[in-house]
């Protein structure tokens, strides 16, 4: 179990706040499957909440502990049935290699992307400056030459 100074622990409940859980635990407890799910989280996230059904506040207390044990993870906070935990994304080896060489071909230059995005915005604003010229420059035409209606009231 990771221990985490009472400033720290404070930030990441101020951060917790907004999340919502993200594994469940029910009446079977934590298993490996669970556990897993937990891994998988933590890694991804960080910081996460745990919500657990049907499980008593004594249990509960045992439950993170036991959690906080298997993962190396920190508890955060413990408020009614939910859970928050820490941990530091772990770095596995070749990930990162693998992950920078996957985005390399198809990441293009930010100048490349942004001057393209400059010249489509000028050709959408000519092509609107010309349908308004056009529209300008039409003459309207003036209403049928017919015989005017009576005017009422006269």
């Amino acid at each position: 179990m990771i221990e985490i100074s009472p400033g720290d622990r404070r930030a990441l409940r101020a951060a917790a706040h907004h999340l919502n859980p993200v594994v469940s635990i029910a009446a079977n407890g934590l298993t490996p499957s669970v556990q897993a799910e937990i891994e998988r989280s933590l890694q991804a996230h960080e910081l996460i909440k745990i919500k657990v059904h049907g499980i008593e506040r004594t249990e509960r207390e045992l439950l993170l502990a036991q959690v906080c044990n298997a993962l190396e993870a920190a508890p955060v906070q413990h408020i009614g049935t939910i859970l928050v935990v820490w941990r530091k994304r772990r770095e596995t080896e070749g990930a990162d290699e693998a992950r920078t060489a996957k985005a390399m071909p198809t990441r293009r230059p930010a100048k490349e992307k942004s001057a393209r995005a400059f010249v489509a915005a000028a050709r959408r604003a000519a092509l609107i400056q010309t349908a308004a010229d056009k529209k300008r420059k039409q003459v309207r035409r003036p209403r049928s030459t017919g015989a005017k209606s009576p005017v009422r009231g006269d």
